[in-house]
């Protein structure tokens, strides 16, 4: 069985005020795309209710980097309240949107991507000690890349939600 290992373990970024769903969601696919990760989209729910737009989703997209080493990142959104609002600045009214927005991040480096080290009980010991004394600077450089990109992608983030509200916030 392929081992599942978690290296970010609930990053989590939180925000309540202005911001636009539709460029978050763009930011975060066309950071993965750059990046050169393949997309899921594992869940998409969005409800209306009186008090706005409840939307939820969890993204989980991935990327083979050997043939035995795969990363994942799993982002959950969490959007409650949301409302479209119009803002005038300049001269110009911009459409944008208002509420609470929560994103959960978690990565996770998964070994044994082809399953085939996992099919015997030898041969998946063998992977165990090989992982364990072999594999090590393998699965340190997986690590490391897994924290860089999603370290960088919380960063871009929290920069794009900053300077919304800076440019655009009451």
């Amino acid at each position: 069985m392929a081992e599942r290992y978690l290296v970010v373990d609930r990053l989590k970024l939180s925000h309540e005020g202005l911001f636009n769903a539709d460029e978050i969601h763009a930011l975060i696919s066309s950071f993965f795309y750059e990046k050169g990760y393949d997309w899921y989209e594992k869940m998409n729910q969005a409800i209306n209710t009186p008090s706005g737009r409840q939307i939820r989703m969890t993204l989980e997209p991935w990327k083979n980097i050997t043939d035995y080493y795969k990363l994942i990142v799993s982002i959950k959104i969490n959007i409650a309240d949301l409302k479209d609002v119009e803002i005038k600045s300049n001269q110009t009214t911009l459409k944008t949107g208002q509420g609470t927005l929560r994103l959960i991040f978690d990565g996770y480096v998964l070994s044994d991507r082809k399953h085939k080290w996992s099919r015997k009980p030898l041969y998946w010991f063998m992977s165990i000690i090989f992982e364990k004394y072999f594999f090590r600077q393998h699965y340190a450089r997986a690590e490391k890349w897994l924290k860089h990109d999603v370290e960088e992608l919380h960063q871009k983030i929290k920069t794009y939600l900053n300077s919304f509200t800076h440019a655009y916030g009451r």
